[in-house]
């Protein structure tokens, strides 16, 4: 007779401080195919306390990443775009299995993908420049504006396009020299832990970028009322979970801004590669010198 054996699943990981804990709360989901809802993979189900531990990987990893330069930072970033380059064949076949897109859709998305992180490298040594000013003053001193890292960013990832608008939102946050704490797709975590997988071999330092995968309603309360994130952007779309990180982010005045886009093809166009978004997550150093000295 034959020998009959099971099919050894993945348990996709979390990715925090550069590493793939399990999740502390035990609790795992199940990701389906769209064609026959037959299992796929498993990936875990982030709990409170896995988000506090990014949040501490994130902080950590924030002073030396901020501090690196704007040429490192670029170099990272189209590091990351190489990585992703030479995996693309895992991350078509997992939104082909999980959406039903067809492969052509899928390679698309993941060359977008590509050429999203290749854009963001390259303003890492140029958004200072552009967004710099010189500013006329009444007195005999120069005064300088520049834009800098704001801290940690929480980052709310949209359901479709999942891997192109998590990478949209993550490359402009992190390329100023913040760090990222990202709740993943709800509907594509698997693209996202893929997707960190590639970064944990791109140069990229741990606790840089920290990814979370679960249900968005859960995490996403916490993550607002978090009195260590400094900023978050929102790009699900969901007006449910915005109110929730506006309310959340009242207790310490985080920023909280709204970087969803109206349809899944939008974010395949100019409007998601806006660089006036790299000044969402930045703060304004305005500095004195006096002339002549």
């Amino acid at each position: 007779m034959p020998r009959l054996r099971l099919n050894v699943l993945k348990t996709y990981k979390l990715f925090i401080g550069g590493k793939f804990p399990r999740t502390e709360s035990g609790r795992y989901m199940t990701a389906t195919k769209a064609t026959d809802g037959s299992h796929l993979a498993h990936y875990c189900h982030a709990s409170r306390k896995d988000l506090r531990d990014a949040v501490v990987a994130a902080r950590s990893a924030f002073p030396g990443w901020s501090k690196s330069t704007p040429y490192l930072k670029g170099q990272i970033l189209y590091r990351a775009a190489e990585m992703i380059e030479s995996r693309s064949d895992s991350f078509v076949e997992e939104l082909v299995a999980l959406f039903g897109a067809t492969k052509a859709a899928a390679n698309r998305e993941v060359e977008a993908t590509i050429d999203r992180l290749v854009h963001f490298a390259g303003w890492s040594d140029k958004y200072s420049q552009v967004f710099s000013a010189v500013n006329p003053v009444a007195s005999s001193h120069f005064n300088f504006s520049s834009p800098e890292a704001t801290g940690v960013v929480g980052i709310v990832s949209p359901d479709s396009p999942g891997l192109l608008g998590m990478v949209s939102l993550i490359a402009p946050a992190i390329l100023s020299g913040n760090t990222a704490v990202v709740i993943s797709s709800e509907t594509a975590p698997l693209p996202a832990i893929t997707l960190a997988e590639a970064l944990a071999t791109s140069d990229l330092p741990g606790g840089v970028v920290n990814v979370l995968t679960g249900v968005r309603s859960e995490l996403a309360p916490w993550l607002a009322g978090h009195m260590d994130v400094n900023a978050i952007v929102d790009g699900s779309g969901e007006k449910s979970i915005f109110e929730t990180l506006q309310s959340g982010a009242a207790d310490n005045l985080k920023r909280v801004h709204d970087h969803s886009l109206p349809s899944a093809e939008a974010w395949f166009e100019e409007v998601a590669q806006d660089p006036y978004r790299i000044l969402d997550t930045t703060e304004t150093k305005t500095a004195w010198h006096p002339i002549g000295i």
